[in-house]
């Protein structure tokens, strides 16, 4: 399919074809607007409307109905886009899980879930009870509020417990001192708590004035009154107090009468608490306790409470509560609740044996799961030289990978502070993978992928990605790159008998907003050896032919003097000149004549003293540099009519050191017929070129 971008940030018109379920790599130089297709696609998929962020610069300072608008038309099939790019990698912090919800990605697939329905299809009975029974729930949240009151200690009592701290020393709202009979209608209103904040905060009014603070009356007679109610309580203990008695009012009903009795008696104590009163309502705690985790428990029934039990019989009949020593909460409400769940739990333990067989296959394919993943990334981090591995570790109620060091037998709780920023890509591209494969996405987005990392690491990624039975391979994907490696590897030297399908590959041409494509096939990545020959077959100039002939003894490392007499030709050197023993001279005629029956077996019309003669005209060489088809031959013809000058030092390298580019890789693609040399760096030779030169 053919996809047309028109004005998004730097991009007027772009058209680039993907095709489905394979690979479609896109090779440009940096600042051809890749990750802007990128961002178009993506906004495209999610509605048009998104596409105004892209809105180009120029058209932003006087926007009316005429100026264009970001379009992207021919991707509206793609309704699901996921995009791998700085921003996902800079999601993953590496705390507590690897990557965010790993459980979902790696181990909650459809097989997962069948198991986990047959499993809950088991233990319906218990669950329904639970769903059908809202008391239930508030029930073990009022015991557990009631013992959280009892605070933290090994006695089962703290002093700087709710309860101690609301009745400790009596309780004050139920026996009010005399002298404060007056306000025992707000002591024991609802607003309690309020008013004796508000109370206590006139205070600091009192010593402003003679009058009162609250009603501006004389206080001579009322003062000492005031003051003994900040004496007497405080905010925080009544509210102690009425959440307290909350708690005990709405379980009311599942005390048993005595104890109930008992525990109100307490409750309304006008001195401190006793240590026999500490005692019994220690024991009372146990019991709640006891009762309230046994109705977590089986609430909580499921695989993950299972999975790790031996005999699930035993452990069921061990959940069956027995009311008989539960005196403290032995009710007829309580005995209804009782009665219920121990009969759902009888009516499970006539399915233990199917149940405790359904709970093994689940722990066994969830164990081989892991295995098989962990298997897989942790290969990938082996081959691409990484001293990482991860691991699963089971949670309450899930799985989550963890990442350790090969040195280290701890996990690793803050990986960002220890991985490198290349660590992290690589970890992340994986991880991508892995979710991708979970969401399964219309179109997957690889923008400049690998292009940090070294070619071990490279090779390593793109087999994980593209090879293996869980990965990339057969989804659509557009990988946006700068790196010429990957279409090296995956088209030229392993293609179609180690990557299937085939990918397909272009390099995306960008000329001054607008962006073609030119496809790329394995014939056309060759050495640039290849690539001299092709050339001097291919031009019609005798100086850009010298220039790629010149190259190939430069590639070849063959710098003798036919490499030395064309160097001095595109120095303009009337004299050919060659170095002996780092010694500068002049080349000898036997030398000249020599080098240039070699250089006539490549380039039968070569003549010294005729190119001399071009090269040293500006109009000559200015008419070539106009005439060249490609920025790359540009560039040398500029070299040589500027004679390696220039006033930024920026421009100057790239110009000077040109016939550099990609000239580590063995493979590489035709300059001529992919050009490669940015829009700026021609714009400044054109630029100079118009002006004319200061000879």
């Amino acid at each position: 399919m053919e996809i047309t971008i028109e004005n998004c940030n730097c991009i007027d018109s772009a058209k680039i074809s993907i095709e489905l379920d394979r690979l479609n790599i896109k090779y440009g130089p940096n600042g051809t607007g890749k990750s802007t297709i990128a961002k178009a696609i993506e906004l495209t998929s999610k509605g048009d409307s998104g596409l105004s962020v892209l809105m180009p610069f120029k058209h932003r300072a006087s926007v009316v109905e005429s100026s264009p608008n970001p379009r992207v038309q021919g991707a509206n099939s793609f309704k699901n886009v996921v995009v791998f790019n700085e921003a996902y990698v800079e999601q993953y912090v590496f705390k507590k899980e690897v990557i965010d919800n790993s459980f979902e990605i790696f181990i909650r697939n459809a097989e997962y879930e069948k198991k986990m329905a047959e499993i809950e299809d088991l233990i319906s009975d218990i669950k329904d009870i639970f769903k059908e029974n809202d008391s239930i729930d508030q029930v073990i949240k009022d015991l557990n509020d009631l013992s959280e009151s009892f605070g933290k200690s090994q006695s089962g009592f703290s002093k700087a417990g709710r309860i101690s701290k609301a009745i400790g020393k009596g309780n004050k709202v139920e026996h009010i001192p005399e002298k404060l009979a007056p306000y025992a209608n707000f002591i024991r209103s609802e607003k309690n708590v309020n008013w004796i904040g508000w109370h206590i905060k006139g205070n600091d009014f009192l010593g402003i004035s003679q009058e009162c603070p609250y009603c501006t009356a004389p206080t001579d007679e009322k003062k000492e009154r005031i003051l003994a109610v900040s004496a007497e309580y405080d905010a925080k203990s009544i509210e102690h107090l009425n959440i307290l008695q909350g708690i005990i009012d709405r379980l009311g009903n599942y005390f048993s009468k005595d104890f109930r009795v008992k525990i109100d008696a307490i409750l309304k104590n006008k001195t401190e608490l006793k240590k026999e009163e500490i005692s019994y309502l220690t024991v009372i705690k146990q019991q709640i306790d006891t009762l309230r985790e046994k109705l977590q428990d089986i609430k909580g029934i499921s695989f993950f409470s299972l999975r790790d039990v031996g005999k699930l019989q035993e452990r069921v009949k061990a959940l069956i509560i027995d009311i008989t020593y539960l005196e403290a909460l032995d009710s007829s409400e309580t005995r209804t609740i009782i009665d219920e769940v121990n009969g759902s739990l009888t009516t499970l333990l006539s399915k233990a044996g199917r149940l405790q067989g359904e709970v093994a296959k689940q722990k066994y394919s969830i164990e081989s799961t892991i295995k098989k993943y962990k298997s897989e990334v942790n290969d990938f981090l082996k081959y691409a030289g990484y001293r990482y591995i991860v691991d699963f570790q089971s949670e309450s109620e899930s799985y989550i990978m963890k990442l350790k060091h090969l040195d280290f037998e701890d996990n690793i709780e803050d990986g960002k502070m220890h991985l490198s920023f290349g660590e992290k890509n690589a970890f992340a591209i994986v991880l991508f993978m892995y979710e991708c494969l979970t969401k399964n996405p219309d179109l997957i987005v690889l923008d400049d992928p690998i292009s940090s990392f070294d070619k071990s690491k490279k090779f390593a990624i793109l087999e994980m990605l593209f090879r293996g039975k869980n990965s990339f391979r057969d989804k659509t994907v557009l990988m946006l790159t700068h790196d010429i490696e990957p279409v090296i590897d995956m088209i030229k030297i392993f293609g179609g008998r180690h990557f299937q399908p085939m990918p397909v590959a272009s390099f995306l041409k960008y000329r001054t907003g607008t962006i073609c494509e030119v496809e790329i096939n394995k014939s056309d990545i060759l050495s640039f050896a290849q690539i001299c020959d092709e050339n001097i077959n291919a031009c019609d100039s005798d100086i850009i032919k010298s220039i790629y002939l010149r190259r190939h003894y430069e590639v070849v490392d063959d710098k003798g003097v036919e490499y030395q007499l064309l160097s001095s030709l595109f120095h303009k050197e009337a004299i050919p000149r060659t170095r002996e023993n780092d010694i500068e001279r002049p080349m000898r005629q036997d030398e000249i004549d020599s080098a240039s029956t070699s250089i006539q077996e490549k380039l039968t019309s070569f003549d010294y003293s005729k190119l001399i003669r071009e090269v040293q005209e500006d109009s000559v060489m200015i008419n070539t540099y106009h005439k060249a088809q490609n920025g790359y031959e540009k560039l040398q013809i500029f070299r040589i009519i500027n004679n390696d000058n220039h006033e930024n030092s920026v421009v100057r390298k790239y110009i000077n050191e040109s016939f550099h580019i990609e000239n580590e890789y063995i493979m590489q693609l035709n300059p001529h017929k992919y050009d490669f040399v940015p829009d700026h760096i021609i714009a400044e030779c054109d630029e100079m070129i118009i002006c004319g030169f200061n000879f």
